[in-house]
């Protein structure tokens, strides 16, 4: 007798390859912006690390210099919030980042954070 095959059908194949087409176009225009993200936690952490005794004022100043060498450029020192808790310095940002998809069609992403978390 005939058995039945198995496997997907040409029309479902091209449909979950235009989806995954279209997943992966996404990931490569979203992706930047999380390694962005990525290196201003990391500038904040140190700067917060660095500047246990300095003043607001060089706490920023410290991050524009590092922002300037490790290629930051959505946020600078004059957007960080400085505070000071149980004797630690804490640092923290938000920004917003819009990324424009295709056509008239874009994602925007909040990020937030700071260097205790």
């Amino acid at each position: 007798m005939y058995r039945r095959q198995r496997g997907f059908s040409m029309t479902t194949f091209i449909v979950i390859a235009v989806i995954g087409v279209f997943g992966a176009i996404g990931g490569m225009m979203v992706g930047p912006s999380y390694m962005e993200y990525g290196k201003i936690k990391k500038a904040v952490a140190v700067v917060a690390a660095e500047g246990r005794t300095g003043t607001v004022g060089e706490v920023r100043k410290a991050f524009d210099r590092r922002a300037q060498v490790d290629d930051i450029n959505v946020i600078s020192g004059t957007d960080l919030e400085v505070t000071k808790e149980g004797g630690e310095v804490v640092v923290s940002f938000a920004y917003s980042k819009k990324v424009a998809l295709f056509s008239n069609v874009s994602l925007l992403i909040e990020f937030a954070g700071a260097s205790n978390q």
